[in-house]
């Protein structure tokens, strides 16, 4: 019997996804996305090493981690298929939901789906503008399954056009659609049981690492030898990027 997939292996063997231009891995664009998507308070900043005396420098608490790597051909996507293989297909919705995630249906998005996990789960939602398209996108979105949550997101001509906006203020030649050699995933705590998941809008749903974690700040103890594994285990070791949510600096 065959495994149940994902809805991203769905709408792609389909070909039923609309697609957005890519974002850069950026915390200035990622922060003024943010700010346009209605939240205040809190940026992106580089994690430029995970040694400790560097880790100091960091603002901190960090609220959510967005991991940036490379993703070229099968294996990667192999490697995932075997951490879920005994996993089901997500179809958590409402306010009980351990984390808040979003399945990915928009092709060349992933920057855009790690963002909105780190915000949906890293910050309170006293911290989102109400009336923002954030917020507005999150009152229909909470109570949806995860497919209708899909729909929600690809409909959101406001969330759509931030998107944009960003992403054509990168530096770099914007790639074809099948020519995007990155991808993003966001890691953050549940707010109701503490545990650090792995939110990856390509997999079958929200991966629990099974790390708890009583601090804010996900760059301490089991949280940061989660991200530190992470990378160290992933094929050709390369071309990551590490860019935390924390506290505004003014």
């Amino acid at each position: 019997m065959a495994e149940p997939e994902s809805l991203y292996q769905r709408t792609k063997k389909a070909g039923e996804r609309i697609a957005y231009l890519p974002l850069e891995s950026n915390p200035e664009t990622f922060t003024e996305l943010i700010q346009q998507l209605g939240v205040d308070g809190f940026e992106f900043q580089d994690i430029m090493s995970l040694d400790p005396e560097l880790l100091d420098f960091v603002p901190r608490p960090v609220h959510a981690l967005i991991l940036t790597f490379p993703c070229r051909g099968d294996t990667w996507q192999e490697s995932l298929d075997e951490r879920e293989k005994h996993l089901s297909v997500y179809e958590g919705k409402g306010e009980d939901e351990p984390v808040v995630w979003f399945s990915q249906t928009i092709q060349n998005a992933c920057g855009l789906y790690a963002i909105l996990h780190g915000l949906a789960n890293g910050i309170g939602r006293s911290h989102i503008r109400n009336g923002s398209p954030f917020d507005e996108f999150l009152k229909k979105a909470i109570p949806l399954g995860p497919e209708e949550r899909a729909l929600a997101l690809e409909a959101s001509e406001d969330i759509k056009a931030i998107h944009t906006a960003a992403a054509q203020k990168g530096a770099s030649t914007i790639p074809d659609a099948d020519d995007v050699d990155y991808h993003f995933i966001c890691f953050a705590k549940s707010p109701k049981t503490n545990h650090v998941y792995e939110l990856n809008g390509t997999a079958k749903g929200p991966i629990d690492s099974g790390t708890v974690s009583e601090s804010d700040d996900l760059l301490t103890g089991e949280s940061l030898e989660l991200v530190r594994n992470y990378m160290k285990n992933a094929p050709d070791n390369v071309g990551f990027s590490l860019i935390g949510l924390v506290p505004a600096s003014a």
